[in-house]
């Protein structure tokens, strides 16, 4: 065997070897990173990390706590909602004026509606831990608790939306209890069992509002597309009829446009 054949071969060694320590240094600090990343979120067993400082603000501040952490979901939901849905604004962009008004609804209404609700069926049954308690509370929750907060969270959009009299706001709450209180009839049963399971009581209104806010990310979407693909469609009837052409698009004015719906 040649000297250059030698060489050749011992200098791909080399960089075979150089190249799997640098892989294991890699993963190695991926793994450091994702330690540390894991700690600043949960404390850790110092009990320092982010999630271990909500916590104690919840039981120090816990209507403030939930205010805030409602009014961020709340906005989140409907930015989000009009990113999937494709639903600009008049001004191009997915920021419009409901954002800050849902950031609202969130800390001012929904917020402290639930924090009392759920604090009297947790009072209620405060200290009954056993099967039929718990089966109890989630029949409470669906039959008391559930309504309340549809009718609440319906008439707010309503007014969100435009509504501008009470025979718009009260048409809105008929028209969509029934879609909205299904879901819940499904969902609540489950996110209650879960929270009775795992969850100290402290944390359920939180973890509530999570779960709200994956749903109505979701039923929020829908509306959006729903609404949209109409506001297409009739607007594809009249550019044809006058010849021009429609973009597909259109901002979040208000529901409530005689050209648009009318829900007297």
């Amino acid at each position: 065997m040649s000297v250059k054949l030698q060489d050749t071969i011992q200098e791909a060694v080399q960089e075979k070897i150089q190249d799997s320590l640098q892989d294991q240094s890699v993963r190695q600090e991926t793994k450091e990173l994702a330690h540390l990343v894991g700690e600043r979120l949960t404390g850790g067993p110092t009990q320092i990390g982010y999630l271990a400082l909500y916590l104690r603000q919840l039981q120090s501040n816990p209507l403030r706590t939930k205010m805030l952490t409602s009014g961020v979901l709340s906005a989140l939901q409907e930015f989000l909602a009009s990113w999937i849905a494709q639903d600009v604004s008049k001004k191009g962009h997915y920021f419009s004026h409901r954002v800050p008004k849902m950031s609202l609804y969130g800390m001012f209404v929904s917020a402290p509606l639930g924090h009392f609700l759920v604090g009297i069926m947790q009072k209620v049954f405060a200290g009954r831990t056993s099967l039929k308690a718990k089966i109890l509370q989630i029949i409470f929750s669906n039959l008391l608790v559930a309504p309340i907060q549809n009718v609440v969270y319906l008439a707010s959009m309503g007014v969100i939306a435009g509504a501008r009299n009470i025979h718009q706001v009260r048409a809105t709450v008929r028209a969509g209890i029934m879609p909205v209180m299904k879901v819940s009839w499904v969902t609540s049963p489950l996110a209650l069992a879960f929270a009775q399971k795992f969850l100290p009581e402290h944390t359920w209104v939180p973890f509530f509002n999570l779960v709200g806010f994956v749903i109505g990310t979701y039923v929020n979407t829908h509306t959006k597309k729903k609404r949209l693909d109409a506001l297409r469609k009739r607007h594809e009837r009249h550019d044809r009829r006058n010849g021009s052409e429609y973009d597909g698009r259109r901002g979040p004015g208000s529901e409530y446009d005689r050209s648009d719906r009318d829900y007297r």
